[in-house]
């Protein structure tokens, strides 16, 4: 665990929250490798704080599917397997797919508008090399739809899911060759839903989700 990363005290947040957005960047940016052992004693000193905050903090790792917990030997970081990806982008997708049909019926003029402008802040953040700040625009981008099905049944599910395929998307978006195509997928799946064409919708965002697996899957064998 000879990797520099700090924990920033200046964030106006929880110790707790601090301690598990310093792991989760960690791991997100590869300072903390898959198969890394977490002992609690070593980060505890290394962060300069107690060991409850980095206990909390894995525990919500390991719901996220960044850490996973090994019996006999603790919590270390989770690799990235191509079993895992298709699980959660599987699911996915039958959610979203449901998603984009409820909010062809249910979206407003104000969310429309709300769409187009989080599509044009995914497209400006790109511009910039901060992976995750991408991976949060592209995340607003499809929050947008989750709030307008107006079913907090599927938000919640959705949200869920989300937090499992965090690492995922990051992978994605790290290929900047696919950017150009992110983009007009998003214009694809926003016109769907403003024509209200469900199928049209649906199968925009069962192509948008397939291209990432499809990408992500290929890094993982390319890493291999």
């Amino acid at each position: 665990m000879g990797t520099d990363f700090q924990v920033d005290m200046d964030q106006f947040l929880p110790l707790r929250d601090v301690v598990f957005n310093t792991l989760r960047q960690a791991i997100l940016r590869g300072e903390l490798k898959p198969g890394e052992r977490l002992m609690e004693i070593q980060l505890a000193n290394k962060l300069g704080v107690s060991r409850t905050p980095i206990r909390e903090a894995i525990r919500k790792l390991e719901l996220e599917g960044l850490v996973l917990m090994i019996p006999r030997r603790g919590a270390e970081v989770a690799e990235i397997t191509e079993k895992s990806l298709r699980d959660v982008l599987e699911v996915r997708s039958a959610l979203e797919e449901l998603a984009v049909e409820l909010a062809c019926d249910r979206i407003s003029e104000e969310d429309v508008d709300k769409l187009r402008e989080a599509a044009k802040e995914f497209e400006e953040v790109s511009k910039s090399e901060d992976v995750t700040a991408l991976a949060e625009a592209d995340v607003r981008f499809h929050d947008i739809i989750y709030f307008a099905t107006d079913n907090q049944r599927l938000i919640q599910l959705l949200y869920n899911l989300r937090e499992q395929m965090y690492r995922y998307r990051v992978e994605y978006l790290k290929r900047g060759e696919v950017h150009a195509t992110l983009f007009a997928e998003h214009e694809h799946i926003i016109e769907s839903i403003v024509r209200r064409d469900k199928e049209a919708a649906k199968q925009a965002i069962s192509t948008h989700i397939d291209n990432q697996m499809t990408s992500v899957a290929d890094t993982i064998r390319t890493k291999k």
